[in-house]
């Protein structure tokens, strides 16, 4: 894994690829955007280690390269993050009648749909935030949103939040973990684990309303016909 971004870190093309990555995995979720993130931190990690041990040696900045800013790695994930969940939104926003059936077809986006917009209707838009950590939850989110013709001020601050938090723990993860079991693929796997894991918590609770929804429409439903006359 370190090999395969090792040319890139020690150049500011890192930071586009990242960037480049996240904002595209709204529409194509398969993308290893996090992974990469982890990789990239992991990276500046080993880096950064290395330019302190060599910084006492002569001529050692001149023979170490540079190394990604974990802040400026941050802020790009973050940002490109934000910017994709907004483009999604628009063109959800704009899709029409062709969008409109597309949702209707999906459960999980109808069942996204709704659940959103009463999150957000009820100020609890921190499902906007777990969804980000979910496997193509951010797509779903994000298109529902828009689809739902839910405000801008309403979906976007929220969006920010989850970008932020989910770009800070990546790249936490990928810099503790090299710091704690070494600039290794034991450390890097161990680091993606941590965030598939999070990802299968974060689906699991995005779930669990639309079950508990279903749960309590089937509890209701026989009591609602017993009393129609």
């Amino acid at each position: 894994m370190l090999e395969s971004v090792g040319a890139l870190t020690g150049s500011p093309w890192i930071y586009a690829v990242v960037a480049l990555s996240v904002l595209l995995d709204v529409f194509l979720p398969v993308l290893p955007s996090g992974v990469l993130v982890i990789a990239a931190a992991t990276a500046a990690a080993a880096g950064s280690t290395t330019v302190a041990g060599a910084a006492s040696a002569t001529r050692a900045a001149e023979q170490v390269p540079e190394v990604p800013s974990l802040l400026a790695l941050i802020l790009c994930a973050a940002s490109a993050s934000v910017l994709g969940d907004l483009v999604a939104y628009r063109l959800a926003w704009r899709g029409g009648e062709r969008l409109d059936r597309a949702i209707a077809r999906s459960r999980r986006l109808t069942s996204a749909q709704e659940h959103l917009g009463a999150a957000l209707a009820r100020g609890g838009g921190i499902l906007v935030v777990i969804a980000r950590f979910a496997p193509a939850g951010r797509s779903v989110v994000s298109l529902g949103a828009g689809a739902a013709h839910r405000r801008a001020k309403e979906f976007l601050p929220w969006s920010a939040l989850a970008g932020v938090a989910w770009a800070g723990y990546s790249v936490s993860l990928g810099y503790f973990g090299a710091q704690w079991l070494g600039a290794s693929w034991v450390g890097t796997a161990v680091s993606v684990l941590a965030l598939f894991v999070a990802g299968a918590l974060a689906a699991y609770v995005m779930r669990r309303p639309v079950a508990e929804a279903a749960t309590a429409a089937q509890l209701t439903a026989p009591a609602t016909a017993t009393t129609t006359p």
